[in-house]
């Protein structure tokens, strides 16, 4: 009989892929597709609701400064039954106008400001993340399973690398409005004593100060493009580096 080479380690690997990429996935139903991509968004709706209530419940605040959600809908459908028209200012939600709720929990105070920092940021921070995890090519996952990262393994050494560069994005966003939020904040707060920069570029139109008001401008630019060069600029470098993007330096 002759003899017959048992096939290497990596070639068995490279035939389970093979088997892997010639199955075409089952198609699903329209139904499932929607709810699949529409769950998500549900369940955070779902959550953000549930604490909301709890804080009613808890007293954390006198009703009739923090209603609860079945007073703030009442309220919402008493003016879209007067013909107001609120959708499109529900769904551009911006950060900024979280600040009369802000004020009127927290008052004029730095917990206020940061309320709405924070409110501006995580959305894009976490739609970055979830895009990239949604986005990670079905072949990673499978070579990632071929290897045996299965579980928690899977997110660390296969979906959270290749979802990096979205969540990058995210928190570049996330940055852009909250440095905005911070700034409109300064424009009504003087946080610890002190005037910011926001409430210096409002004192200068105030006292007819323009060139004092150009170089606050000019200072709030600079703090823009110093931290997205110095720290954004230096990850994206990194990261496309690691991605084989750029050349690495000798």
């Amino acid at each position: 009989m002759a003899y017959r080479p048992e096939p290497a380690p990596f070639e068995e690997e490279l035939a389970g892929l093979d088997a892997l990429e010639a199955k075409t996935p089952r198609a699903r139903s329209r139904a499932r597709r929607i709810w699949s991509s529409l769950w998500p968004k549900v369940a955070a709706v779902g959550i953000v609701l549930l604490v909301w209530q709890i804080l009613v419940w808890a007293h954390w605040r006198p009703k009739y400064v923090f209603p609860g959600p079945g007073t703030a809908f009442r309220s919402l459908w008493r003016d879209l039954a007067n013909g107001r028209s609120l959708i499109t200012g529900l769904q551009t939600m911006p950060s900024v106008a979280w600040f009369p709720l802000a004020i009127v929990v927290f008052r004029l105070s730095e917990t206020a400001i940061l309320f709405v920092v924070v409110l501006g940021a995580a959305p894009a921070i976490a739609n970055g993340l979830v895009s990239g995890i949604d986005h990670v090519p079905p072949l990673l996952l499978r070579a990632g399973r071929v290897l045996g990262a299965r579980g928690v393994k899977a997110y660390r050494h296969v979906i959270l690398p290749a979802a990096f560069p979205s969540f990058l994005g995210g928190m570049k966003q996330g940055w852009a409005f909250a440095w905005r939020s911070l700034m409109a904040g300064e424009l009504l707060v003087v946080i610890g004593g002190r005037a910011g920069l926001g409430f210096t570029l409002d004192s200068a139109r105030l006292n007819v100060d323009y060139p004092g008001l150009m170089a606050t401008m000019i200072v709030i630019l600079v703090i823009g493009i110093v931290v997205d060069s110095l720290l954004f600029g230096v990850l994206e470098r990194r990261v496309r580096r690691r991605w084989g993007l750029i050349e690495a330096t000798s």
